[in-house]
């Protein structure tokens, strides 16, 4: 004899066919759970992922008018790569620290200063805004430079965050690599 479980058959005879009262509580909870959202709200929740890292980057990337090309690589790519990748995270430790050592604010639970470090080059990651202040600061002989030096800082900060926090969080586990 067979019992349905979902799209899924076991034998009733066998040593533990699935078919307990609490996974019956359990498939019921789920039901009641999904009818419960609204079929807009289940397509927000589906559609989240891919709006928030495939298609509102790309947007943004698409309507930053930057033609890739070395020959845009001017002092001011340099100087606002180097500001981002390494001044943002700077600013955020320095002031971290300025405020931790005057005693206005302490470390939560379990922070510590490597996972601090590693969020603090996080930091360089936000090209929208600086794009809005590229066009506002610079000449239009100027902004391709300016926007390429966004783009590559923007790259490079998640490159180096996302590694450094994948690193403090490998170690805080204990592993070794």
């Amino acid at each position: 004899m067979r019992a349905i479980l979902g799209n899924v058959m076991e034998p009733r005879d066998h040593e533990w066919s699935g078919d307990t009262s609490d996974r019956r509580d359990l498939v019921e909870a789920g039901r009641a759970i999904s009818e419960s959202l609204s079929p807009l709200e289940r397509l927000e929740m589906m559609l989240h992922p891919w709006v928030g890292f495939a298609i509102m980057p790309l947007f943004a990337l698409a309507n930053a008018g930057v033609a890739f090309s070395t020959s845009d690589i001017q002092p001011v790519t340099v100087a606002i790569f180097v500001a981002l990748v390494f001044g943002k995270p700077i600013g955020v430790l320095l002031f971290s620290w300025l405020v931790l050592r005057s005693g206005l604010a302490t470390l939560g639970a379990g922070l510590n200063w490597s996972f601090l470090t590693a969020g603090a080059f996080l930091t360089g990651i936000g090209f929208t805004m600086s794009f809005f202040i590229a066009n506002l600061a610079y000449p239009s002989t100027l902004l391709a430079a300016a926007k390429l030096g966004i783009l590559l800082a923007s790259l490079a900060s998640a490159v180096v965050g996302l590694l450094a926090v994948y690193w403090v969080t490998w170690h805080k586990r204990g592993n070794a690599w």
